[in-house]
């Protein structure tokens, strides 16, 4: 693939929620549906211009900085998600606010899941990597991925062997970090790399429930992953926020769910073993399973603590 491919364009720009100036970083990716798409047809999906926000900590040398990129949820990036990165900051890293939604005009997908996908957000995610790469100030092997709820699983499925092999063989991820992603599915082939693996989780959560991931862990540690999961008492999804629990009148309740997964990653339907590769097969497959109305919102003890965790555990994987 050509370098070129992967220019870099550096735009100063004004963020939102009253951010300092970052710098909106350009680069090209693509729009597959499906992690399946990814594994057997990347090469021809539709180009897709994306970019994100890349911004430096104060008062340090810019130069050889650890890198954390963040990855937003279903209803795109929120102020506790600025917390987080602003916090990395602060501990010395630089970060970059991938803006998956944005770059292809969505302002949410919850209810529908379909407009952008973690398939096209993970494929964003590693096509920043590269991107960056050429950047001196930044040492690119110590970057990690942290998201929340689809972007979690963005942090989390971006670790799945298959899916690096066949977007970025040479060039990974140090660490990842996903606060509750979905874990509704049964992996046929349980094949992760070797980077550290921890996900956070709300015991109440009906949205993307914490079980299946408790699950999901037991099933990568025996598999030799660094994996690990902690889960929190009496947080429901988004325990993070500062804003109270409340209903999500669209949103998918996927306590019922749980899909098997192909070694090519396509995810099938609990009838017939229909592959879920297109918008429409996947709205099918979550019909006959998944309610609506899951309630999402902070937990103050629950954040705190997922402050803490997400802090500690940048220092222990990037500053080496």
């Amino acid at each position: 693939m050509q370098k070129s491919f992967f220019t870099v364009f550096l735009i100063c720009i004004v963020a939102a929620y009253g951010q300092d100036d970052g710098e909106q970083i350009e680069f090209n990716s693509a729009n597959p549906f499906s992690f399946y798409h990814l594994i057997t047809d990347l090469d021809h999906q539709i180009l897709q211009k994306v970019y994100g926000i890349l911004r430096f900590p104060e008062g340090v040398m810019l130069k050889n900085l650890p890198l954390v990129v963040g990855v937003a949820g279903s209803m795109a990036w929120g102020s506790h998600h600025y917390e987080y990165m602003e916090m990395y900051r602060k501990q010395g890293f630089a970060t970059f606010e991938l803006k998956s939604f944005a770059s292809r005009n969505i302002s949410s997908t919850v209810g529908s899941q379909i407009e952008v996908t973690s398939a096209m957000m993970i494929l964003d995610a590693y096509r920043a990597l590269e991107a960056l790469a050429t950047d001196d100030r930044l040492d690119i092997r110590q970057a990690a991925i942290t998201g929340w709820s689809l972007g979690g699983g963005v942090a989390l499925y971006s670790a799945w062997q298959p899916l690096k092999d066949a977007i970025s063989p040479n060039a990974g991820f140090a660490a990842h970090l996903a606060i509750y992603p979905p874990c509704i599915i049964d992996m046929d082939l349980v094949d992760f790399t070797d980077a550290p693996i921890h996900i956070l989780a709300g015991e109440l959560d009906d949205w993307v429930p914490a079980d299946a991931c408790v699950d999901l862990i037991s099933e990568m540690q025996a598999s030799g992953a660094d994996a690990d999961i902690t889960v929190y008492p009496d947080a429901h999804h988004s325990f993070d926020r500062r804003t109270a629990p409340r209903k999500s009148i669209d949103g998918y309740v996927l306590t019922d769910c749980m899909f098997r997964m192909r070694n090519d990653g396509a995810i099938l339907m609990n009838f017939l073993d229909i592959p879920m590769i297109t918008p429409l097969r996947q709205k099918v497959g979550l019909a006959s399973c998944a309610g609506r109305g899951p309630t999402y919102g902070g937990n103050p003890i629950a954040r705190k603590a997922a402050f803490e965790f997400a802090g500690s555990f940048m220092v222990k994987h990037l500053l080496k």
